[in-house]
């Protein structure tokens, strides 16, 4: 059991910072001891940045989260951490953020600070803001990415950035959708901008962007770009993965309803497990070998 304070922090959300690591992944230097180095420090700081924004999200939301079912038992709503605690976590935080964008990866600041000011804006409004707060959420995917890059210094292609929107998208969905049930299911507004969504809209919207994923996934996968880039004609290979991972995930969710949390879902299923090491070794082999 990790002590409230820790638990504050978050670190299981640290696996969405993995996304800083894909450019270089796809760009074939991930072979590169400077460069990965870079890119493990990008994710230090994007973890760093996070743990921040949560401590700052669960202080403003302390009073609705202790209504929550689950989220009742975040250390702030429970009790277990003060809010003046709190305050000086998310200052530590993002003061290490900073300074260790500053002394090392000075290029990549204003795309931190750019993350860090959305996120806090999202925390203080935006999430109440319906459809807004979903797109908001995709989109610090796509910075961490973009983050990923700039470290690396590669010049993204516009198919791993429109890939991971439509992922992050589709994961979203998947959480707002969990809110929705515990709204119609116990009466409980656990966020304001899902008030304006139903069931039905989201069942509707998962299918439609699990739609447009595996077809723009496939469209890459068979693109003579993606070909001439990684010369491979097998690339199409790792749509088999995809195509099982978003149909598991949207069983976990239409199903199972167990979707509240993308990160314990990824830690815990291992069907969900099994796609992407496959996925990833799929490409090593491609680009790699």
């Amino acid at each position: 059991m990790l002590p409230p304070i820790i638990k504050l922090l978050r670190p299981a959300q640290w696996s969405k910072n993995a996304f800083v690591f894909l450019p270089l992944f796809f760009d074939k230097k991930f072979s590169d001891p400077h460069l990965l180095a870079l890119t493990c420090l990008c994710f230090a700081i994007f973890s760093l940045a996070a743990s921040a924004v949560y401590c700052l999200n669960d202080i403003l939301d302390r009073k609705a989260d202790a209504l929550h079912p689950v989220k009742c038992q975040r250390p702030i709503a429970s009790g277990a951490v003060s809010v003046a605690a709190g305050w000086a976590a998310m200052v530590a935080c993002a003061a290490g953020a900073i300074g260790l964008t500053l002394a090392f990866v000075p290029g990549l600041i204003w795309l931190l600070l750019s993350y860090m000011v959305l996120n806090v804006a999202y925390s203080l409004w935006l999430k109440h803001v319906d459809l807004i707060d979903m797109l908001i959420v995709a989109s610090f995917y796509v910075m961490r990415v973009l983050a990923g890059a700039i470290v690396g210094d590669i010049v993204p292609s516009q198919w791993i950035v429109v890939m991971t929107f439509l992922l992050a998208l589709f994961l979203v969905l998947g959480k707002r959708r969990d809110d929705v049930m515990i709204q119609t299911e116990k009466g409980t507004v656990v966020r304001r901008g899902a008030a304006n969504y139903n069931l039905q809209f989201v069942n509707m919207a998962l299918t439609l962007v699990a739609t447009v994923t595996i077809v723009a996934y496939m469209m890459y996968t068979m693109s003579e770009e993606v070909a001439v880039r990684f010369d491979s004609r097998y690339v199409y290979c790792t749509a088999v993965f995809v195509l099982a991972g978003i149909l598991r995930y949207l069983q976990l969710t239409v199903v199972g309803n167990r979707t509240g949390s993308p990160t314990k879902v990824l830690f815990r299923d291992h069907f969900i497990q099994l796609c992407v090491l496959g996925w990833i070794l799929t490409f090593i082999l491609i680009i790699y070998c």
